[in-house]
C-alpha cells in the first residue's frame, strides 16, 4: 500500500482516493509542511499535483521489515524542471494500511567523485537470513564509529576492500571516508549521529533514520547500506535540515 500511495496518489494525481484507500485509522505525518491525517495529505498534494503536471517517479529500492516499508525513489517533475531523491519510511497496521510516515527529500544531482549518483547501484535483495545480524552492524557503526566521541574504528563495520559511496560529495573507499572524517573533526566540523531512531532491514540491505549533526547543523538523515559477509560495501544517504520548531505543522521529522 505504501507504493500504491506514492504511485497512484502522487504520480497519477489521484490524491484523495489514494490516501483514503491506503491509510488506516490514523495517519501520523512527519513530512515537512504536511499536517497529520487524510486532510493534511490532500491539502498539501492537491496543489502540488496541480503545479507539477508531469510527475515521473521511479521506485528504485523497496524493503520490507515486518510492519515497516521503506521506499528509495527518484522523482522528475515537469520534464526535468526539478529532480529529487526521496526516501520514505512507512509504518503499517495489521491490514497493511499506512498509519505513520517519515521522509527525507533532497535535490538529485549528477555524479560524485566516484562516478556514482544518489540512486544507482545494486538493488537485488539477498541473504534474508542475515537481516538481524546486518541491522546490528549498522546500528553499531552509527552509535560507535560515528558517535560524537567515537569508541570503535570504521574498519570494524566497513569493508577495507570494497566501499562504494553514493554520497554526492564523496569518493569510494574506506580510506577516503576515514580521511574525510579526520579532516572534518580537525576543523571542528565533525559529522556524527546524535540519535538513531529507526533501523530496518531486509537481507543484505539496512536502512537507518537518524538525527545527524554536521558542522553544527541538525539534519534528518536516511542512510542505506548494503552488506556482504558482515561488512558494509555500499552506501547511499539522503539528508534534510531540521525545520525550525516554530514552523512545524506536525510533530517533526522523527
Amino acid at each position: 500500500m505504501p507504493m500504491r500511495l506514492c504511485l497512484e496518489g502522487i504520480r497519477d494525481g489521484d490524491v484523495r482516493r489514494a490516501v483514503e484507500a491506503y491509510t488506516g485509522d490514523r495517519y501520523t505525518q512527519h513530512s515537512t509542511g504536511v499536517r497529520d491525517g487524510v486532510e493534511g495529505f490532500v491539502e498539501f498534494f492537491e496543489p502540488f499535483v496541480a503545479h507539477n503536471t508531469v510527475r515521473d517517479i521511479d521506485l528504485v529500492r523497496t524493503f520490507v521489515d515486518g510492519r515497516f516499508v521503506f521506499v528509495h525513489a527518484a522523482q522528475s517533475l515537469n520534464n526535468g524542471e526539478s529532480k529529487w531523491v526521496t526516501t520514505d519510511l512507512f509504518d503499517t497496521d495489521r491490514n497493511g494500511k499506512i498509519i505513520e510516515h517519515w521522509d527525507v527529500i533532497h535535490e538529485l544531482g549528477g555524479t560524485n567523485p566516484g562516478g556514482h549518483n544518489q540512486v544507482d547501484g545494486e538493488t537485488a535483495v539477498t541473504d534474508l537470513h542475515l537481516t538481524e545480524d546486518n541491522k546490528a552492524v549498522v546500528r553499531r557503526l552509527l552509535t560507535e564509529a560515528f558517535a560524537e566521541n567515537p569508541t570503535s574504528p570504521m574498519s570494524d563495520f566497513i569493508s577495507t576492500e570494497t566501499y562504494i559511496n553514493h554520497n554526492p560529495d564523496a569518493p569510494d573507499g574506506l580510506d577516503a571516508l576515514i580521511e574525510m572524517d579526520r579532516s572534518s573533526r580537525e576543523r571542528g566540523q565533525a559529522l556524527y549521529y546524535k540519535q538513531v531512531y529507526r533501523v530496518i532491514g531486509q537481507g543484505n540491505f539496512v536502512v537507518s533514520l537518524a538525527h545527524q549533526i554536521w558542522n553544527g547543523i541538525d539534519y534528518a538523515a536516511f542512510d542505506i547500506f548494503r552488506l556482504e559477509n558482515g561488512l558494509i560495501v555500499e552506501h547511499w544517504d539522503n539528508v534534510e535540515t531540521l525545520p525550525d520548531p516554530a514552523d512545524l505543522v506536525n510533530s517533526g521529522k522523527f
